[in-house]
C-alpha cells in the first residue's frame, strides 16, 4: 500500500509510552531499528496488509509543555533507553510531529491528572458536549491538513479513578439526551472514546480508564461501523500471571496465595499515588488469577511510587501452591522492564490491526485482539496462549477471504 497515508493520534502524546512510539515509528521507518517487539512482524502474520512505519504521521493531545524530542532525551538521560545518534537521527521527524500535538481537551479531570497539567493553552470545557466538539475538531483538522486515509486514535494517558456506570450510559438514546442537555457525566477517557467513534475513527484504549467501554458507547461504534479495542495493556507481571496461571491449572497445582509487589518510578507511578487512580490497576491486575485458576486464593496486589526507578518497573512475585500429597511448594519470579519500551510495540500494532480492521469493514470491539490487555472486553479466557491462538485464527481467516 504505498500510496497510502495513515495517522495516530495519541491521547497523552509525550507521555513515555506516546513519545517512545513516536520514536519507534521514526526510527522504523527510517530503518534504524529492528522490528523485534512488534507482535504484526512475526512470520505468521507477515502476509497481512499492515500499513508500513513510513506511512504513519503522528499527532495527539497533551496537557504538558514539551516535545517529542525533548520527552526522549529525557527517558534517555534518566532511563538509559534509545541512543543519543538515534534521537540525533530523528530529530527534525520527532520536530515535525511535536507540531502536530494540541493541547488537551479536560471536563472535571481527576485532581492527580490535573496536577501535570502544565500547558497554558489547556483548555477545560465547559460542558462534555463542548469537550467532544473541540477534540473533534482537532482530530478532523489533523486527518485534513495531512491527508490522512485512515486516522486510529490511541489512548496512553495517565490512569484515571474507577468510574460507575448509571442508567444513561447503558444506551446510547440515554447518553445522546443528556449530552444535548449539559446532564452527561462522563470520564475524560469517555470524552475522548466517543470524540473518535463518533468522528468514526478507531479507538484503542492501552490504559484501565474507562474510555469505550460502556453499552452506549459500544452500540455507537456498532452505529458508526467503527473497530475498537481494549482495555489495559498487557505489559508485565500480568503477562506472566496469564502464563504462569494455566500451568498450575493444568498440572492440577492448587495454588493457596499469589502475592504480587510492583513499584514503578515513572509519571504513570506517579499517578497511582493517588488511592482512586490506584483502585483502578490494582483491579485490573488483581482479577486475572482467579479467572485463570477457576478458584480464589488468597491474593494481594501492591503498587508503589519509587521515583528513581524512572521509567523502569519491577514485579516480585511469590507463588505458593499445594502438590502430590499435601506437600507445599513455591515458585518465585521477578520481572523487570522498561515500561515504555515493553508498551510502545503494542501501540503500533494495535494500531496497524484497528485500521485494518476498518478498511475490511468490521466494527465495535474486536475480541481477536485480548492478547494485548489485561482486560479484555468480551472475552473471559485470560489464557495467554489461548487468547494468541485467537489472534493467529483471525489474521489467517481474513487473509483466506
Amino acid at each position: 500500500m504505498p500510496d497510502r497515508r495513515v495517522g495516530i493520534w495519541l491521547i497523552g502524546a509525550f507521555g513515555g509510552v506516546g513519545t517512545t512510539t513516536a520514536v519507534g515509528l521514526a526510527a522504523l521507518a527510517k530503518g534504524l531499528t529492528s522490528t523485534t517487539g512488534l507482535v504484526t512482524e512475526l512470520p505468521a502474520f507477515l502476509g497481512a496488509d499492515f500499513d508500513a512505519p513510513a506511512t504513519f504521521t503522528v499527532g495527539g493531545h497533551d496537557i504538558r509543555q514539551t516535545t517529542f524530542a525533548a520527552a526522549a532525551r529525557e527517558l534517555h538521560e534518566r532511563s538509559n533507553v534509545f541512543s543519543a545518534p538515534l534521537l540525533a537521527a530523528i530529530e527534525t521527524t520527532l520536530d515535525t510531529w511535536s507540531k502536530n500535538v494540541r493541547p488537551g481537551v479536560i471536563y472535571h479531570a481527576n485532581a492527580a491528572i490535573a496536577a501535570m497539567a502544565d500547558r497554558k493553552d489547556v483548555r477545560a470545557a465547559a460542558s462534555p458536549a463542548a469537550a467532544i466538539e473541540q477534540i473533534q475538531s482537532d482530530l478532523r483538522a489533523f486527518q485534513r491538513e495531512h491527508r490522512l486515509d485512515q486516522l486510529v486514535v490511541v489512548n496512553v494517558a495517565s490512569t484515571e479513578p474507577p468510574f460507575e456506570l448509571t442508567e444513561i450510559h447503558h444506551s446510547l438514546e440515554k447518553l445522546k439526551a443528556a449530552l444535548a442537555k449539559d446532564a452527561a457525566e462522563l470520564p475524560t477517557s469517555s470524552l475522548y472514546a466517543y470524540a473518535a467513534i463518533d468522528a468514526e475513527y478507531p479507538y484503542v484504549n492501552l490504559t484501565p480508564s474507562r474510555g469505550a467501554t460502556m453499552p452506549a458507547l459500544e452500540e455507537l461504534a456498532i452505529q458508526e461501523s467503527v473497530p475498537t479495542c481494549g482495555q489495559d495493556a498487557k505489559t508485565g507481571e500480568t503477562l506472566m500471571k496469564s502464563v504462569l496461571a494455566p500451568l498450575f491449572a493444568r498440572r492440577n497445582l492448587r495454588v493457596l496465595s499469589w502475592v504480587g509487589h510492583n513499584i514503578l518510578g515513572n509519571r504513570d507511578g506517579q499517578v497511582l499515588t493517588d488511592p482512586q487512580n490506584k483502585a483502578s490497576k490494582v483491579k485490573s491486575k488483581d482479577a486475572l488469577v482467579a479467572e485463570l485458576l477457576g478458584y480464589k486464593p488468597q491474593t494481594i496486589v501492591s503498587i508503589e511510587y519509587v521515583p528513581s526507578l524512572d521509567d523502569w518497573k519491577t514485579a516480585w512475585d511469590h507463588i505458593h501452591y499445594e502438590g502430590f500429597l499435601g506437600t507445599k511448594m513455591t515458585l518465585q519470579f521477578t520481572w523487570q522492564g522498561c515500561d515504555s519500551i515493553l508498551a510502545a510495540p503494542l501501540v503500533i500494532d494495535l494500531a496497524r490491526l484497528a485500521l485494518r480492521a476498518q478498511r475490511r469493514g468490521e466494527k465495535g470491539n474486536l475480541p481477536a485482539l485480548a492478547c494485548f490487555f489485561k482486560s479484555p472486553i468480551g472475552v473471559a479466557d485470560h489464557d495467554f496462549g489461548r487468547q494468541f491462538e485467537m489472534l493467529e485464527q483471525y489474521i489467517a481467516s481474513d487473509e483466506r477471504r
